[in-house]
This record gives C-alpha cells, sequence and structure tokens, in this order.
C-alpha cells in the first residue's frame, strides 16, 4: 500500500508547493481533484483535455518529485433531475476521463449518482426505507436510470483509457454502501469498484473490516478518514442526522482525522484486511476534520497512518510453518 493525499485540504498552495510539502511528510502519491464536487483548483480537466501541451506539463511536474498521480476524482450527481445541474457534472466526468488518458492515470473517483423520484422531479431522492411500497417503486426507477448510465459512462471511459472507476459508497447517492457497489457492479460489470471510504461507513454502522472482507477484488481505492459517534447525542436522536457539520458538539457524529474517531485496533484490523484481500493500492488522507486546523489533521494523518499501514503485499510463504 502507498500513501496518498487527496488534493482538497492543498488548495491553500499552488500544485508546485503542495508536491513539494507532501514529499517532507514522506508521501510520494496524490489522489486529484479535478472537476464536481473537488473542485479545479490545481487542475481542471476541462482546460488541460482541450491543451494536451498543459496536461504534459503537469505529468512533468509530478515526474519532477516523482509524485505518483494515483487517481483523478471528479465527485458529482450526472444523474440529477436538474438537467442543467447533470450536464455539469457529465462535462467534468467526460473531462476527467480524458485526461487521464493524457496522464496514464487507470483510476477515476466519483459517485453513482442520485436521481430523482420521478422524470419530473426537481431534486435527487435518497430511499432509506422499504414502506410504504412507494419508496420501493422510486428506487425501481432509480435503479433503471442508473445502471442505463452506467453501462453508458463506463464505455465511454474505457475508450479513454480508464481502467477503474471507484465509486466512493456515501449516503445521499444510490451507492452508499457495500452491498448497493456490489448491485451496480454485478449490473454493470468490473470496471464499476469501490472507494472504501470509512468514515460514511462507520456512522451507518458498518463493520469496516468486515466491508473489506465482503468487497475483496472489488475495492478500487481507500480513503483514510474517520468519524467519531457520540454516544451521548446518538441515545436521543439516532444516527440520521441533518445538523450542519460545524455544529460538532450537537451532531451525532462528525468526520475526524484518523485515529481520533475510532481506536488503532480497528485501523489495523481495517489495514490487515485490506492486505488479506490482496489490496495494494493508494491510502489516500481525505482531510475533512473541522475540529483541527488543515495543517496539524493532515499532519497527525501522515504520523498515523505510517505507524499503522501496511506497506508490502501478503507474504507467499511463511517460514515458521
Amino acid at each position: 500500500m502507498k500513501l496518498s493525499v487527496f488534493n482538497p485540504i492543498l488548495y491553500d498552495k499552488t500544485l508546485e508547493e503542495a508536491i513539494i510539502y507532501l514529499k517532507k511528510l514522506g508521501v510520494n502519491a496524490m489522489e486529484v481533484g479535478c472537476g464536481g464536487f473537488p473542485g479545479t483548483a490545481h487542475v481542471n480537466a476541462r482546460e488541460l483535455v482541450k491543451d494536451p501541451g498543459k496536461a504534459e506539463e503537469i505529468r512533468n511536474l509530478f515526474n519532477k518529485y516523482g509524485m505518483e498521480i494515483c487517481a483523478l476524482s471528479t465527485h458529482g450527481n450526472a444523474l440529477h433531475p436538474n438537467k442543467e445541474i447533470a450536464k455539469e457534472f457529465q462535462v467534468d466526468f467526460e473531462a476527467t476521463c480524458k485526461l487521464a488518458g493524457l496522464l496514464g492515470v487507470e483510476t477515476i473517483i466519483t459517485f453513482s449518482g442520485c436521481p430523482g423520484d420521478s422524470d419530473n422531479a426537481k431534486y435527487p431522492n435518497w430511499v432509506t426505507c422499504p414502506w410504504p411500497e412507494d419508496f420501493l417503486q422510486i428506487l425501481d426507477y432509480q435503479w433503471d436510470k442508473l445502471v442505463a448510465y452506467w453501462q453508458k459512462a463506463t464505455a465511454f471511459a474505457a475508450s479513454c483509457g480508464v481502467k477503474k472507476i471507484a465509486l466512493e459508497m456515501h449516503p445521499g447517492f444510490c451507492v452508499y454502501n457495500p452491498l448497493t457497489c456490489m448491485k451496480l457492479r454485478e449490473a454493470v460489470g468490473d470496471m464499476i469498484g469501490a472507494n472504501v471510504d470509512p468514515s460514511h461507513l462507520i456512522w451507518q454502522g458498518i463493520d469496516v473490516p468486515e466491508a473489506i472482507r465482503y468487497l475483496g477484488k472489488a475495492i478500487y481505492h481507500f480513503h483514510a478518514k474517520d468519524t467519531r459517534i457520540d454516544k451521548h447525542n446518538t441515545a436521543v436522536s439516532g444516527v440520521l442526522d441533518t445538523r450542519h457539520y460545524s455544529d460538532e458538539i450537537n451532531r451525532a457524529w462528525v468526520f475526524r482525522t484518523v485515529g481520533y474517531g475510532s481506536n488503532d485496533t480497528m485501523w489495523k484490523d481495517i489495514f490487515s484486511m485490506l492486505n488479506l484481500v490482496g489490496y495494494n493500492g493508494p491510502v489516500s488522507i481525505e482531510h475533512e476534520d473541522s475540529v483541527m486546523i488543515p495543517t496539524e489533521g493532515l499532519e497527525k494523518a501522515v504520523r498515523y497512518l505510517q505507524g499503522l499501514m501496511i506497506e508490502n503485499p501478503k507474504p507467499g510463504t511463511m517460514s515458521w510453518a
């Protein structure tokens, strides 16, 4: 496994400054946002695909410092019922696929998307329960849209040279847990896989090492981000919480830097299970801890992971057995 950082946290630096900073911390890979929700402060896929020369400059900058681009991220909702919003996310997705081809990057990170409840909807509709049965009808409608979209999207991505699309399992979208991720993979093909981000699984009550065991070879990327469950607040409100993320002390859960939400044992189990299922890809720090200033949280995460990550694949032989 290799330590990476997802670049939005470094948007106050130029791309070269960010690379130099990470190298000093001992980080040798970067997950680069280039459209959609991650933004385009360092890399703008739409602009670069129009000028391959500038894309080559980006590649050369990373090579200069021995920094790998482990994935391109363009999280969005190309299935949004507002056609204008959907179009913008789709343009970003297609530009990111083309840029991946120019840069020789094999993996794209994004969301599955979430339609509305009908062709006349204005907003996405995330279904969380099976009754009344209206919700099951919404799910049938949404999954028809989802499968049809990703059949076309994977074909387009493949034509650009993309090998893997790692969907971040995120509540609010049709793929939000391991079961829904595998459902889409089975319907569309093995170009679809998972970006395992423990922070979104923990508050749903999912056992992350067991989720990793279940997903197995379908894991294409890993986000190192933690969540702290507030037992005082969940005791009276449960985990479905719409209070703003800045209301940390009253929320049921908040995103934290790795090690500040879950204990060492869980993180050791996570890395052990990743190794057991054969994952040897990026461990990409996504910093969204509002309790710490960005540099402190990021640097603590780097030091923590350097002590816990399993860097090498599982050994092929055992001298003692």
